[in-house]
């Protein structure tokens, strides 16, 4: 019988490092093949996780949410219209220049020329100088930002059944460039056919499918045209599979086993589920993975759906926010297949505050191993097996009188 593991039986092991700052770590990664992110988040499909608020964010902040599909057609269409329409903004005309005029680094470039070159003393100044050098620097940025902000996904989640084809034309009408097929269980026929059906039917379109947890799971959907493979079953913090079904497999070696068949494929990795940490994340991105698919971290934020609870009377009332697990009794509605959870949780104000403290970790675990980005990351990491003691240990020690 195989040993398998998960985050909290390894640790990461130090090694040396020649990075001078944290900050120079890029945190650059792929989402699918074609669109990539500034930073290795993603917010789940889940119903009190992602609307347009949280993928507005998630967008401006260089992550992805991906808009989850529990909801009519029409109203998950009018979110990814909104979200795509901030993505949008990034490339619309300066103000003052017309619609028909477009608006290029050329014409930046002869409008500088005729308000500064032509003027520049004889000989040229220092502060001439400085302003060449200065717009060089602006030029360069520009199309550094305008190529990853080309490369950004705008994704929703799709099912596989019913009218899941028409929800997909409707979303990619309007603006969706990347569709995540969202089922409990990937590794089967209906994904792999869903999967050929919207690609041929909608020219273009990248399609992330999942959930697997085995290496057999990750090949069958990248033959099938996978853009991206999910990677988790039965370890999200509200998820009861493992409980009622008895099938799941632990994530570190879950992620092991799919990176190594997604790497032959050129197919990023998603790893979902099991992080209860910002250190499991930085497990997650070690074993491979691409991305870190996130429920629980970034539930209780003012950007997730649903109203805040208060519970008490000011100055002592206390803030709270549901969350659900998508096969939930709460989401379903009825006690049918029932493999999920939920709960309140305590607000956690503005999701801006988690994602900087993800990056700044994420930073700190990469200049533990000396990688100066993930691709440098995903290739030193090198991971250690903790007792239970080992788990204590890393825990905060509390003092005793």
């Amino acid at each position: 019988m195989k040993r398998t593991l998960t985050y909290d039986d390894v640790n990461i092991v130090p090694k040396y490092s020649e990075l001078n700052s944290r900050e120079d770590v890029k945190l650059n990664t792929r989402f699918t093949r074609n669109t990539e992110l500034t930073i290795p988040i993603v917010a789940s499909p889940m119903d009190t996780v992602t609307e347009v608020d949280m993928a507005k964010e998630m967008l401006e902040w260089g992550g992805v949410g991906v808009i989850h599909r529990f909801m009519s057609i029409e109203k998950q269409s009018q979110m990814m219209k909104s979200v795509w329409k901030v993505w949008d903004s990034y490339f619309k005309p300066i103000p003052g220049i017309t619609d028909s005029t477009e608006r290029t680094l050329e014409t930046e470039w002869q409008e500088w020329w005729d308000s500064s070159i032509r003027h520049w003393n004889s000989p040229p100044t220092k502060s001439d100088w400085d302003d060449l050098k200065e717009r060089f620097f602006f030029a360069d940025n520009s199309i550094h930002d305008e190529k990853i902000w080309s490369k950004r996904p705008l994704c929703a989640a799709v099912g596989v059944n019913g009218d899941y084809l028409e929800r997909a034309r409707e979303l990619v009408w309007n603006g969706c460039n990347v569709l995540l097929i969202d089922v409990a269980h990937g590794h089967h026929k209906n994904v792999g056919g869903a999967i050929e059906e919207i690609k041929k039917d909608i020219s273009g379109i990248e399609v992330i499918a999942g959930n697997v947890a085995t290496a057999e799971g990750v090949r069958f959907l990248c033959e099938h045209g996978a853009d991206a493979v999910r990677v988790g079953v039965g370890n999200g913090s509200l998820c009861e599979t493992r409980i009622r079904t008895g099938v799941g497999v632990p994530q570190v070696s879950t992620l092991l086993d799919a990176v190594a068949v997604a790497d032959n494929y050129n197919t990023p990795v998603i790893a979902d589920g099991g992080v209860r940490t910002i250190g499991d994340v930085c497990k997650g991105l070690g074993c491979g993975a691409d991305t870190i698919m996130l429920g629980s971290l970034l539930s209780g934020t003012k950007e997730t759906p649903g109203e805040l609870e208060k519970v008490g009377e000011w100055p002592n009332e206390q803030l709270f926010k549901k969350y659900r697990g998508s096969a939930s009794r709460d989401s379903k509605g009825n006690d049918k297949n029932v493999e999920g959870n939920h709960k309140v949780i305590p607000y956690k104000g503005k999701v801006k505050r988690i994602l900087h403290d993800i990056r700044d970790g994420i930073n700190s675990s990469c200049s533990y191993v000396g990688a100066s980005n993930i691709s440098e990351y995903h290739s030193k990491v090198e991971f250690i097996e903790v007792t239970d003691a080992g788990q204590v240990e890393a825990s905060p020690h509390l003092l005793k009188n």
